[in-house]
């Protein structure tokens, strides 16, 4: 496709899409559903203007993704207004770790004794589907900045969280492989891919997160400098802690969200239970009032992250559709498919909250909207960056693409009506945690 071709796809769908926004909300369609049919119909399936492969453009596809994906988890980090020392963050915690670990145990369970999958390559296919997508669920994610809904916070702060927890997963199981060293008895896997670039990960973008948005609101309210250019400043933040932790050996995806929910933090304790809305005086002046400038900063930060996110997102459905003429439907995606959506994903969710005050129609909604989209699709890439060889890379792409591309069909389907039902039956008086 050349370039002039792709301007006019991406900008036909914007506009559509742009159109139609309200529209779909209505229906039992989301905007995914719509790239995703595009971008088949651009496929060599098609007209034949978009060729990709999984598995011959995996650096490619890589880089995308994981733009896509740092982008999403700032703007999550930056949605949670609730304070680390909330117990409300004990939901989405306990689903990115217990229910999340269960996810891939189970997952490589069926890839063994279903699939006939290898060990490691059962391990890494559990790794790539466990974590939910934060590009693709923004339709059950918090709705508003302040959104407490249980359902709503838990599924974003999953997501925030899975996406680097599930990391170590994924180095296990390329080391089960013989493509990543695990140390005798495992001990570098616990100390680094475990502990130290989670924790590393975490750390780096909080720190980082927090060290900006003080200085930049002490410039702009002591000095009224550093006004303006919202827009580097969220980019600027996002690459700046994604690349430090990587560079150190931690977690980037991690350091993203923290990065985001650091600066949301740091606007939380200077305005407290203040309204958030800057109002009441002009841009300029609301960036450097003594009491408007944090939430001024966060809420700029946040439209701008959230326009970039949807225009990624585009581009990463896009390819996904054309994925799909490139790897092979098979029953054996169907059947992993549908045992993912339809049984490890609510029994793991289900044992992560047993006990955890969410109630049975909350839990069953998160056991459902287990979306899997674009970092599934990143992990899947890295690993074959990794050097996975010819017959399991392309063995876990036609599985992986093929289960991507059904969630985003029946969860797209099943989002409307479903997110209604729940808050007609009077989710807005007993849904908070």
């Amino acid at each position: 496709m050349t370039f002039a071709i792709w301007c006019v796809v991406v900008g036909a769908v914007l506009v559509v899409i742009a159109l139609a926004g309200t529209v779909l909300k209505r229906l039992p369609l989301s905007a995914a559903m719509i790239y995703l049919g595009v971008g088949y119909a651009l496929s060599p399936a098609g007209t034949g203007f978009l060729r990709v492969d999984p598995v011959a453009d995996a650096t490619f596809l890589e880089r995308l993704t994981e733009v896509a994906v740092v982008v999403s988890l700032f703007t999550a980090g930056l949605k949670l207004r609730v304070p680390l020392s909330d117990r409300r963050w004990r939901l989405p915690a306990r689903l990115a770790v217990v229910s999340m670990t269960a996810t891939v145990g189970l997952v490589a369970a069926f890839g063994v004794f279903a699939l006939g999958l290898p060990v490691g390559a059962a391990v890494l296919l559990g790794a790539v589907l466990a974590p939910t997508d934060p590009v693709l669920a923004s339709d059950v994610q918090v709705r508003a900045v302040g959104d407490r809904d249980r359902v709503r916070f838990g599924l974003t702060g999953e997501a925030g969280l899975n996406d680097g927890t599930a990391f170590p997963f994924v180095m296990l199981g390329l080391g089960l492989l013989g493509l990543h060293d695990l140390g005798a008895g495992g001990w570098r896997w616990w100390a680094v891919d475990v502990g130290w670039a989670v924790a590393g990960g975490l750390g780096i973008g909080f720190g980082l997160g927090s060290a900006v948005g003080r200085l930049v609101l002490y410039l702009r309210k002591a000095h009224r400098e550093a006004v303006g250019l919202d827009n580097f400043l969220a980019l600027g933040l996002l690459a700046l802690a994604y690349g430090t932790a990587v560079l150190l050996g931690a977690w980037g995806f991690l350091a993203a969200f923290a990065a985001g929910l650091a600066l949301r933090t740091e606007e939380m304790r200077r305005t407290r239970d203040r309204p958030l809305e800057a109002t009441g005086v002009s841009p300029d002046e609301a960036a450097v009032h003594p009491e408007k400038a944090p939430a001024y900063m966060a809420e700029a930060v946040l439209g701008f992250n959230e326009q970039v996110e949807k225009v990624l997102e585009v581009a990463a459905v896009l390819v996904l559709g054309a994925l799909l003429a490139a790897t092979r439907p098979t029953w054996a995606a169907a059947g992993l498919a549908a045992a993912l959506f339809l049984v490890v994903r609510p029994a793991s969710v289900f044992a992560g909250l047993a006990g955890g005050g969410a109630s049975v129609v909350q839990k069953g909604l998160m056991g459902w909207f287990g979306v899997r989209g674009v970092g599934s699709l990143y992990y899947l890439t890295h690993a074959i960056g990794h050097g996975l060889p010819g017959d399991v890379a392309r063995t876990l792409a036609e599985l992986v693409v093929w289960a991507v591309a059904l969630s985003v069909l029946v969860h797209g389907v099943s989002v409307t009506p479903l997110m209604d039902w729940y808050g007609s039956r009077g989710g807005k008086r007993g849904i908070r945690v």
